[in-house]
């Protein structure tokens, strides 16, 4: 029986996934990395010499699990968060530290990038942020001792291929896209990468996901346990990951993840286009688009507004006592970029909680609110979303949550917490190698769900709450009166 590999470079760990062709697991390894630090306000760096050690024991685990059956490995793919970019020598060594998704440094170099290829971004629905890697290799190739030592610029994934081929690898795509990768014409944002400083030959050559990096060292093997010349196949983004590993992966299917943060995504015939820049669109290899965004409320709400308490208690306490008399927006910091953008946006709380459990239930709703304010812009920009809707993420384990995001959306869920990033990446591997391609992968290997209803007698208390958040947003100049546009 032939098995696959997939490794997620997660912020504050690695997972290595071992599946046969059916997406079954075999065997799985999680080791924790530093978590990013800041020294300056806005500022996350992270140590990249860190990635390929956790990389190597998480996959030297789980290669020691299946014993013999190490050798049927024949494919292995790397995903990582997106965003996340470091400068590299010729040997594929970290010059500086990594720069997370969520720095923020790169505010100058994001409005050049922008303004310098205006046209190419608005055809592709995209808008430059300070957290994208395209301004932030602008802001290392400014830094004189860093660019004078830097072969290649590259993403945390290209870090752990080039460990695992021996050389420096192709980046796939789906990484590319926010560091100035154009994938409707094929090509590099030149007209941004100019006006940035960056040198053409500094930026890795581009292929599609699933296309083969090369294939595993003997050193490589040594460290890892995989086969030598087992091979490497390019992956995607850690949301792209685990919108396949919940089974999103043909035109119409969509999945909300919902981690620290609440991030959409699908599938479309067509790249989706905002104007805002609130929804871009990644290219899936089989010709198809995978329109999303990401929010900046989420589960991490939970963490911060409830930290050390049971949330399983509050959660039984919460599906016991209804819609919430309060309506929150559960923002933890400031400014939001998705189903709207709006860099000064705040949280808010309308109305008195009762209680704590009220407080709660509100959050659970607030974020519920973000997903269908969001699915309603993505219906506006052309998106066709069709039910039942997959979850996944952590908070997706919470029932009570689910119906009520059931609800709220007015649509069945299917709860699939298993679908990992670590799991799409097995896919991303098992594509051209176990399947034909990528969408025949996902719809073998996919995980299965547990299906939510909405609660009617819930609906029209929910609704109007709803109503009362749009009114909010509109009359903080968030949204328009009518929604988002």
């Amino acid at each position: 029986m032939e098995l696959v590999a997939g490794v997620d470079v997660a912020t504050a760990g690695v997972r290595a996934l071992v599946t046969d062709a059916a997406g079954r697991e075999r065997a799985r390894a999680h080791r924790p990395i530093p978590a990013p630090s800041s020294p300056r306000p806005g500022w996350w760096e992270q140590s990249a010499q860190a990635w390929w050690p956790a990389v190597a024991e998480a996959l030297a685990e789980v290669t020691d699990r299946l014993g013999g059956e190490r050798q049927a490995v024949t494919a292995v793919s790397v995903c990582a968060t997106s965003g996340t970019v470091v400068a590299l020598d010729r040997e594929g060594e970290p010059v500086a530290p990594a720069l997370a998704y969520a720095d923020q440094r790169a505010v100058s170099q994001s409005a050049v990038a922008q303004d310098a290829a205006a046209a190419r971004w608005a055809k592709l629905g995209l808008g430059i942020q300070p957290s994208f890697g395209l301004p932030k290799w602008g802001w290392l190739c400014a830094q004189p001792g860093v660019a004078a030592a830097t072969a290649r610029l590259a993403h945390a994934s290209d870090v752990v291929v080039c460990r695992l081929v021996g050389t420096l690898p192709p980046t796939d795509w789906s990484h590319a896209l926010k560091s100035g990768y154009d994938p409707g014409r094929e090509e590099w944002a030149t007209e941004a990468l100019d006006a940035l400083g960056i040198a053409p030959e500094l930026l890795p050559d581009v292929a599609p996901p699933t296309r083969p990096a090369g294939r595993v060292t003997g050193d490589a093997a040594l460290a890892t346990g995989l086969p030598e010349g087992c091979l490497v196949r390019l992956g995607m983004t850690d949301s792209c990951a685990a919108q396949l590993a919940a089974g999103a992966g043909t035109p119409g299917q969509f999945v909300s993840v919902l981690g620290s943060t609440l991030v959409l995504k699908g599938t479309a015939e067509e790249p989706v286009c905002d104007p805002d820049g609130a929804v871009y669109s990644h290219r899936h290899p089989n010709g198809w688009w995978l329109p999303g965004g990401a929010s900046s409320t989420g589960a991490g709400a939970l963490t911060a507004g409830f930290p050390r308490r049971a949330l399983a208690a509050l959660d039984e306490r919460a599906a016991r006592r209804g819609p919430a008399r309060s309506v929150v927006y559960a923002l933890p910091g400031r400014g939001e970029r998705f189903p709207f953008v709006a860099p000064d946006a705040e949280g808010f709380v309308l109305g008195q909680p009762r209680d704590e459990v009220d407080r709660y239930r509100a959050v659970l709703e607030g974020v519920a609110f973000v997903e269908r304010l969001g699915y309603e812009r993505l219906a506006r920009l052309g998106a066709t979303v069709t039910p039942p809707l997959a979850v996944t993420g952590g908070g997706s384990a919470s029932p009570v949550w689910n119906r009520i995001r059931a609800t709220t959306l007015g649509m069945a869920l299917d709860a699939k917490p298993s679908a990992t990033t670590a799991l799409g990446a097995c896919m991303l591997a098992a594509a051209g190698t176990l399947h034909p391609d990528l969408a025949t992968a996902t719809a073998a290997m996919a995980v299965t769900g547990e299906r939510s209803e909405p609660v009617e007698r819930e609906r029209e208390a929910l609704a109007h709450s709803y109503a009362r958040f749009l009114d909010a947003l509109a009359a903080r100049g968030w949204i328009t009166p009518q929604g988002v546009s």
